[in-house]
C-alpha cells in the first residue's frame, strides 16, 4: 500500500445503466463538479460511442477546471472487422479529447468465443491492437478486464494471457471485473494474488458489482491485496442490484484501513455528496446506508442512548462528523429519559432530567406512539411537542374546520376534481376563508392552507413537499383501519419531517400538514414576538 489509491468514479456510466436513475446534460455536469471537489481521481464521463448524451458531456467538460479529477472515455476494443484506425469506436474514444480512455476487453474464453465469436488468439490480437493504437494516439489507456474473475474460474492461463496482453501493449492499469458480482471475498483475494504473481510489476484496479452482496467487501479485499485502483459508484447506483458503492469504500479504505484517499475536508462533505448525487439522480437516499445514511448513527434504544451520550464511541465505530454525519437520537416507546434530553439537546432545547416537563413530555410521546404514532422519522413533529410543553412555541394560527371533496366527473375514468374549503383564525383576529382545488384531497387540503396564510407569512412560499409516505397500521380493520402519514418538507436550507395519524387519511394528512406549516414558522419567526 506504499503507493497511492486512487479512485475511479462510474457512476455516469454504470451508475446511470441502474433502474429509475436519470441524469439530465445539466446533471451530469452536476455531478463532475461535485466528484472533482471531493477528490476523486478519475470521472468515467460515459461511452461516446454509442451515448450522443456522453459524446456531448465529454464537450462541456473541456471548458470546465478540474482540479483533482480527470475525465475518462470508456468504449470496447476494436469490431473483430475493423483496423483500429478505421474502427468507430476507438475513433470515437479519441474524439471526446480525455488523456485517459478506459476499454473493456474480453478475459474470459466463453465470452471471447460466444459473445465477441472469435478464436481466442483472435481476441488477443485485438486488445493488444486497440491499446497499442490507442497509446500511439498519445493517451493514457487503462483495461477493464471483463468477467475477469469468471474467466479465471473458467480458464487461468487465458485470462492470465489476456491480461499480460493488454500489459504488453502499454495499458496503465488492469482493472479485474467481476463483471456479473457474483465471486466472493477469499476468491477475489486469492485470483489476485495469482495476479501480481504473474504480473508483479502491473499496477491493478478492481470493479465489483454487488449481485451477491459482496461489491464492498470484494474491493476493501483488493485495497488489501495491492490494488491502487478501485471502480465503483455514488451510492452504490448500478445495473441490476447495482455496483459497489464509493460512500462505503472510500471511509472504510481510509477511516479502517489507514489509506488516504482524500484530504479529511473532503471526507467530511461525503454525507453531502450522497445526497446531493441520489436527488439528481432521482432516487431517495437509502435511510440505512452505512455512513451517510439517516440511519446510519441513529439510537433508538433508551440504554444505547445514555451511553452515547456520555461515551460516544460506545455504540459508534467512528465520529460521524468524519464523513459529514451525525448522532441521531430516536425517541420512541422503548426510549428512556436519557434518550429524551439527548433528543432536546440536539433540538436546541434545554430539559432537566428530574424535571416535570421531561416526564409530561415521555409520558406524551409514549401514549401518542400508543396511538400509532412513529416520531422515529418525524423530528419536526416532536419538536413542536417539546416546544408545546416548554412554552417556547407560539401560535401562528388556529384552523376552526376544514371540509374537503372530491368529484368525479364523467363514467370513463376522467381525472376527479378535489376541492378543500377551510376557515383559520390569524393572532390579530382576522377569519380567513378560503377555497383551493387539487391533484387530490390532500393536495387541494395543502394549497387552501398555503392560500390563507401566505399573505400573511410569505416564508411559506419556499416550503415544498418532497415526499408523502402512508402506512395502514392495522390493515386487520379493514375500511376502518388506522393510518399514519409521514411528510418530508423543505425549503432552501432544511428538510424536516412530520406525521400525523388517524382512521381518516385526510386528517392524518391535515395534522402533518400543519406541523410542516408550524414547524416553519417557528423556524424563521421564533418561539416569542
Amino acid at each position: 500500500m506504499s503507493q497511492r489509491i486512487e479512485i475511479y468514479d462510474v457512476t455516469l456510466r454504470d451508475g446511470a445503466q441502474g433502474p429509475n436513475i436519470k441524469f439530465s446534460a445539466d446533471d451530469q455536469l452536476r455531478v463532475v463538479r461535485e466528484l472533482d471537489r471531493f477528490g476523486v481521481a478519475y470521472i468515467e464521463g460515459g461511452q461516446p460511442g454509442s451515448n450522443p448524451k456522453a459524446a456531448e458531456l465529454f464537450i462541456r467538460t473541456r471548458d470546465l477546471d478540474l482540479t483533482n479529477a480527470k475525465m475518462a472515455a470508456f468504449g470496447s476494443t476494436r469490431n473483430p472487422k475493423s483496423a483500429p484506425e478505421d474502427d468507430a469506436n476507438i475513433k470515437a474514444l479519441l474524439s471526446a479529447e480525455t488523456e485517459v480512455v478506459t476499454i473493456f476487453a474480453k478475459s474470459s474464453p466463453t465470452h471471447a468465443k460466444e459473445i465477441l465469436r472469435v478464436s481466442l488468439d483472435e481476441n488477443l490480437k485485438i486488445i493488444e491492437d486497440s491499446v497499442a493504437y490507442l497509446r500511439s494516439q498519445n493517451r493514457r489507456v487503462f483495461v477493464d478486464a471483463e468477467h475477469f474473475f469468471d474467466g479465471y474460474a473458467e480458464d487461468s492461463s487465458y485470462a492470465l494471457a489476456a491480461l499480460e496482453t493488454a500489459s504488453r501493449a502499454g495499458a496503465e492499469v488492469l482493472i479485474l471485473c467481476d463483471t456479473n458480482g457474483g465471486r466472493l471475498p477469499w476468491e477475489v483475494a486469492e485470483t489476485i494474488r495469482a495476479v501480481r504473481k504473474r504480473l508483479p510489476a502491473a499496477q491493478l484496479g478492481i470493479h465489483a458489482h454487488n449481485d451477491c452482496g459482496c461489491g464492498v467487501a470484494n474491493s476493501i479485499t483488493a485495497v488489501a491485496e495491492g490494488v491502487v485502483h478501485i471502480q465503483g459508484t455514488i451510492n452504490g447506483y448500478g445495473e441490476r442490484t447495482g455496483n459497489a458503492n464509493l460512500c462505503t469504500i472510500i471511509p472504510d479504505v481510509q477511516l479502517k484501513m489507514g489509506v488516504p484517499l482524500v484530504t479529511p475536508e473532503q471526507l467530511a462533505t461525503l454525507n453531502r455528496l450522497s445526497h446531493l448525487v441520489a436527488e439528481l439522480a432521482n432516487m431517495t437516499p437509502r435511510d440505512s446506508d452505512p455512513f451517510v445514511g439517516r440511519d446510519a448513527f441513529t439510537h433508538k434504544g433508551g440504554m444505547h442512548a445514555d451511553a452515547v451520550r456520555k461515551l460516544k464511541h460506545s455504540y459508534e465505530h467512528i465520529d460521524p462528523g468524519h464523513v459529514g454525519s451525525s448522532t441521531h437520537i430516536a425517541v420512541s416507546e422503548v426510549a428512556g429519559r436519557s434518550s429524551l434530553l439527548q433528543k432536546a439537546a440536539e433540538l436546541g432545547i434545554q430539559l432537566e432530567r428530574d424535571g416535570k416537563e421531561t416526564r409530561a413530555i415521555l409520558q406524551r410521546v409514549k401514549e401518542l406512539e400508543n396511538e400509532g404514532y412513529e416520531f422515529e422519522g418525524a423530528d419536526a413533529s416532536l419538536e413542536l411537542i417539546m416546544r408545546k410543553a416548554t412554552g417556547a412555541y407560539r401560535r401562528f394560527f388556529t384552523v376552526q374546520g376544514f371540509r374537503v371533496s372530491v368529484e368525479q366527473q364523467g363514467k370513463n375514468g376522467e381525472p376527479s376534481v378535489s376541492e378543500a374549503t377551510l376557515k383559520l383564525t390569524l393572532p390579530d383576529g382576522l377569519l380567513m376563508h378560503t377555497a383551493a382545488e387539487g391533484h387530490g384531497p390532500v393536495d387541494a387540503l395543502n394549497n387552501a392552507l398555503r392560500k390563507a396564510l401566505e399573505g400573511t407569512y410569505p416564508e411559506l412560499r419556499d416550503v415544498h413537499l418532497e415526499d408523502y409516505k402512508v402506512r395502514i397500521l392495522d390493515a386487520q380493520a379493514a375500511t376502518s383501519a388506522k393510518t399514519r402519514v409521514l411528510i418530508e418538507s423543505s425549503d432552501s436550507d432544511l428538510t424536516w419531517d412530520t406525521v400525523g395519524v388517524s382512521e381518516n387519511i385526510i386528517s392524518a394528512s391535515y395534522q402533518a400538514l400543519v406541523d410542516s406549516i408550524e414547524y416553519k414558522l417557528l423556524r424563521s419567526r421564533g418561539p416569542v414576538e
